[in-house]
C-alpha cells in the first residue's frame, strides 16, 4: 500500500536486551515522537524500522541477527523503506555489521542515541548507508524525557553507565565504556520525572550500582542517593538491582535498614563461588567474602530476598569446582537465581584461556543447577501458604486473573503472585493471603 506524500512518516520500534536497553529505547522513542514521527505498534507496517540491539553474549547477538533479517525481509516486500540498527551490537561490531547485512540503512551507536530523530531524517533522504557510532567513554546519557513502554506504576532508574571492573568474560566495558556516574541532581531529577508520571516503584539499575559516586568523589554514593530518594512523595518502593558483592558496605546496609521505602531485596550477581574460578574471572570476591556479605544481610534484614546470577562452564571449571558451586546454592537457598553457560566472547581474556569446557558439559551443569534451585523455590513457596503478603497489582490477564508482586519479586525477571479475583486497578497495593502455588508463582487471594 502506497502512502501519499502528505502522510506522516511512521516508525516501528523493536527493542531487545536488558533493562539498560529498555531505558535507551524509551529515550529514543521520546526523541522520535517529539520530532513529529508517528510511532506504530506493527513494525512491518512502518516507513522506518529502528532495532535497538543487545550484543553482550552469543544468544543476544543471534536474537538481534534474527530481528535484522526479519526487518530487511519486510523492507523487500512491504511498505518499509528504511531499516536502522542501534544499540550495543552496533557499538560492538561497527561497520562489520554492514558487511554482514549490506541492506541496513544506518547504524547508530550508544553515544549517538539522542540523535535518533536526526538519523531517521537523514536516512530517509539518503541512498547510501551511514554509520553513527560516537565515543561511549565521553557519553553520559540523560534519561529524563522518556516515552515509557511498560506499566505506568513502575520504572527503571539508571544511575550510571559503563563499567571498570574488567571481568575476564565480559564485553560490557568494550561496549558501554568506562564507569561514569550521573550527577546526583540529575538522577534525582530523573526520579522525580518518573514519579510525576505515575511510578510508585523505582528499580535502580546500572552495570554496578554499588560503585555509584566513586568517580565523582561522593562518599557512600549509593547510600546517599537512597536517602535522597526516600524524600520523594508518592514513591513507595525502591528496589536495588545489580549490586557488586564487594560494594555492599555496612553503611549501605544501615541505610536500607533505616529506609522504609527501600524494599529488602538484593540482586547480587556473584557469578561463581570457587576461589580459583573467581580469580580467573578477575573478580575481587572470594568465597569467604561472599558468605560474609550474605550472612550480614540475613542478620540485619531477617526478611531479605536474595537474587543472584551464576556462570557455569567457565574455562577450566572442573567437576569438583562445579559441585562446590552446586552445594553452595543448595546451602544458601537464594530466593531467585539465574544461571547461564559461559560463552567465549571474542576480545575477552577468558576466550583465550585453555581448557574450554565442552558445550554439552555446560548444558548439563546448567540443568543440574537450575533443578536444584527449582527444588529450593518450590519448597519455599509451599512454606508461604497461609502467610500474608502486601502485593502491588501489575496487570490483568485475558483469563480474568491478575498478576501482582510482593517486595521479593522484581518486575519482568522474577515470579509473580496470581490472583483469581482482584478489585483494584494496576498500580495499587493490596493485602493478600497465599493459598497455593503454581510452579514458581504464588497463588494469592485478596483479603
Amino acid at each position: 500500500m502506497k502512502r501519499s506524500k502528505s502522510s506522516p512518516i511512521t516508525v516501528g520500534f523493536i527493542s531487545l536486551g536488558c533493562p539498560k536497553n529498555v531505558v535507551d529505547t524509551e529515550r529514543m522513542l521520546a526523541e522520535i515522537a517529539q520530532s513529529g514521527y508517528v510511532i506504530v505498534s506493527e513494525p512491518a507496517d512502518a516507513d522506518v524500522i529502528v532495532i535497538n540491539t543487545c550484543g553482550f553474549i552469543e544468544p543476544a547477538r543471534l536474537e538481534a541477527f534474527e530481528a535484522i533479517t526479519q526487518a530487511l525481509s519486510w523492507k523487500k516486500t512491504g511498505p518499509v523503506r528504511k531499516v536502522i540498527v542501534a544499540g550495543c551490537l552496533v557499538q560492538r561490531m561497527g561497520a562489520e555489521l554492514l558487511a554482514e547485512y549490506p541492506d541496513i540503512d544506518a547504524l547508530v551507536g550508544l553515544g549517538r542515541r539522542d540523535e535518533i530523530a536526526i538519523v531517521i531524517s537523514r536516512t530517509l533522504e539518503s541512498d547510501k548507508p551511514n554509520t553513527y557510532l560516537g565515543h561511549t567513554d565521553a557519553y553520559l546519557p540523560n534519561d529524563r524525557v522518556r516515552l515509557r513502554t511498560g506499566p505506568a506504576h513502575w520504572a527503571y532508574l539508571r544511575i550510571s553507565e559503563g563499567c571498570d571492573h574488567g571481568c575476564s568474560f565480559c564485553t560490557i566495558p568494550s561496549i558501554r565504556g568506562r564507569f561514569r556516574s550521573k550527577p546526583l541532581q540529575q538522577v534525582l531529577d530523573e526520579a522525580r520525572e518518573l514519579v510525576d508520571s505515575g511510578a510508585i516503584e523505582l528499580n535502580i539499575i546500572a552495570q554496578d550500582i554499588t560503585s555509584y559516586g566513586r568517580d565523582l568523589k561522593i562518599k557512600h554514593g549509593l547510600a546517599r542517593l537512597l536517602t535522597n530518594l526516600q524524600s520523594l512523595p508518592h514513591l513507595s518502593w525502591i528496589r536495588l538491582m545489580y549490586l557488586y558483592p564487594t560494594g555492599i558496605t555496612s553503611q549501605l546496609i544501615d541505610t536500607v535498614v533505616a529506609a522504609d521505602k527501600v524494599v529488602h531485596y538484593f540482586d547480587i550477581p556473584i557469578q561463581h563461588i570457587n576461589d580459583h574460578i573467581l580469580k580467573d574471572m578477575h573478580r575481587p570476591d572470594t568465597r569467604k567474602k561472599i558468605c560474609q556479605i550474605i550472612d550480614k544481610l540475613r542478620e540485619r534484614l531477617a526478611d531479605v530476598a536474595l537474587r543472584t546470577t551464576l556462570i557455569v562452564g567457565f574455562p577450566g571449571e572442573t567437576d569438583l569446582q562445579f559441585t562446590e558451586l552446586l552445594d553452595f546454592v543448595r546451602d544458601v537457598k537464594f530466593d531467585a537465581l539465574g544461571c547461564f553457560k559461559y560463552y567465549a566472547e571474542s576480545g575477552t581474556p577468558a576466550a583465550q584461556m585453555p581448557n574450554q569446557v565442552p558445550d554439552d558439559v555446560k548444558d548439563q551443569r546448567v540443568h543440574e543447577l537450575m533443578l536444584a534451585q527449582q527444588q529450593i523455590v518450590f519448597e519455599r513457596n509451599k512454606q508461604r501458604i497461609g502467610t500474608k503478603l502486601t502485593c502491588l497489582v501489575d496487570s490483568f490477564q485475558p483469563d480474568g486473573t491478575a498478576n501482582a508482586r510482593f517486595y521479593g519479586q522484581a518486575p519482568e525477571i522474577d515470579s509473580v503472585c496470581i490472583l483469581n479475583r482482584c478489585y483494584v486497578r494496576p498500580g495499587q497495593f493490596i493485602e493478600t493471603k497465599v493459598t497455593g502455588t503454581k510452579d514458581y508463582d504464588l497463588l494469592v487471594e485478596q483479603i
